[in-house]
């Protein structure tokens, strides 16, 4: 998940001078330029682009309008538009960093990371406690996977700049994705709390959900269905922490709502389906764990959770198949070469059974704690 909060930057540019060869009077074109400066600010961004044209059509030296222009354009979408007139304005601008800011926001929200990139990257160079640079910068960053970047870049601002939940959001979140989860997962729950994020709470509780980390998780996770239960996904983890923690009535709850919400949601058939035959409730486990194949065939837990259901229903052959073709593909997952123990049993093939079971024991002995299970 890499979506982050940008803030919307408005800047504008000192006139440079100069003048035009037949100058409109001073008045006309300083109160246009108010009054595209006031429509901008007041969101009124298509106003302020016809103002701020009036205002070139009489000064077309003039930057600041022009840079305003191109701020209202982007405001608008009109990106390419934009960036041109930021390009024309940065010739003569006297505040060329300004007038990069804007180049450089136009750029990121046409999607166009490489040239966002540059322009931030010199605007952080000339000018490296500029906190909404650093904080643009940093997203590109993240946008671009190269997270460690971003920590690097906002982590010296941070000490001066707790209370900004901007920079805490994207420092948090970089972190994540870094891999430094112990770091990013307390700034990330600290943002939920500022700010009453959903998402935020789903980004720390999904983070701690995978490091194992299952009571910590459900407190984040339960924060989030608090505030929007809507979230695609959240049931499912609700669900899954609920099942890590051994409370099966609160999982099939929560697999339940998910099922409701995407029917086609894989994890929540799988685990769904595994509680059932866990609960030897094998009617309702065969269509959930029947769908979550058709979504992902290839699924070695869904493919042991079908095979443990054929073995419990008496389709030891089926079983035996299945599992066979998954010890292939998963040579060292112990809890296959035990089932597929189970299933040679039954099928009164006792050497077989014992060869999977020797296998079973020497891969529990090699391993120092248990490994996840392959998803």
């Amino acid at each position: 998940m890499r979506t982050v909060l940008i803030v919307v930057l408005a800047l504008i540019v000192k006139a440079a001078a100069g003048q035009a060869p037949k100058p409109a009077p001073s008045a006309d074109v300083d109160e246009l330029l108010r009054a595209g400066i006031a429509a901008s600010e007041n969101g009124d961004n298509r106003t302020a682009i016809q103002d701020f044209r009036k205002v070139l059509a009489l000064r077309p030296e003039m930057a600041e309008a022009r840079a305003g222009l191109g701020s209202a354009l982007a405001a608008t979408g009109q990106f390419d538009a934009a960036i041109e007139e930021d390009l024309r304005a940065l010739a003569s601008a006297p505040d060329k960093n300004a007038v990069r800011m804007n180049l450089g926001l136009a750029y990121y929200k046409k999607g166009d990371l490489a040239h966002a990139r540059e322009q931030l990257e010199t605007v952080h160079l000339a000018a490296p406690r500029d906190l909404p640079a650093a904080i643009l910068l940093a997203t590109v960053y993240v946008q671009m996977g190269r997270d460690a970047d971003a920590v690097d870049l906002l982590m010296p601002l941070e000490p001066q700049n707790e209370s900004n939940t901007k920079l805490e959001y994207v420092l948090a979140f970089s972190l994540i994705q870094a891999g430094r989860d112990k770091e990013g997962v307390p700034r990330m729950e600290k943002f939920a709390k500022a700010t009453h994020s959903a998402n935020a709470y789903v980004i720390a509780g999904s983070s701690l959900l995978h490091r194992g980390e299952m009571t910590d998780a459900r407190v984040d996770l339960n924060a989030a269905m608090q505030l929007d239960p809507s979230i695609p996904g959240l049931s499912t983890m609700v669900g899954q922490v609920q099942y890590a923690l051994g409370d099966m009535k609160a999982a099939t709850v929560a697999f339940q709502a998910a099922l409701r919400q995407n029917p086609q949601d894989f994890d929540a058939n799988v685990d769904l389906g595994a509680i059932h035959v866990k609960e030897h409730d094998y009617a309702n486990a065969r269509p959930l764990l029947e769908l979550a194949l058709t979504i992902n065939p290839k699924s070695p837990l869904a493919r042991i959770e079908m095979a443990k259901l054929d073995e419990a229903t008496g389709r030891y052959a089926e079983a035996a198949v299945a599992l066979e073709e998954l010890v292939k593909a998963e040579p060292n997952w112990m809890n296959a070469h035990w089932e597929l123990a189970t299933a040679y049993m039954e099928l009164n093939r006792p050497e077989e059974g014992k060869r999977e079971r020797m296998i079973a024991q020497e891969l529990r002995a090699r391993q120092s704690k248990q490994e996840p299970e392959p998803k």
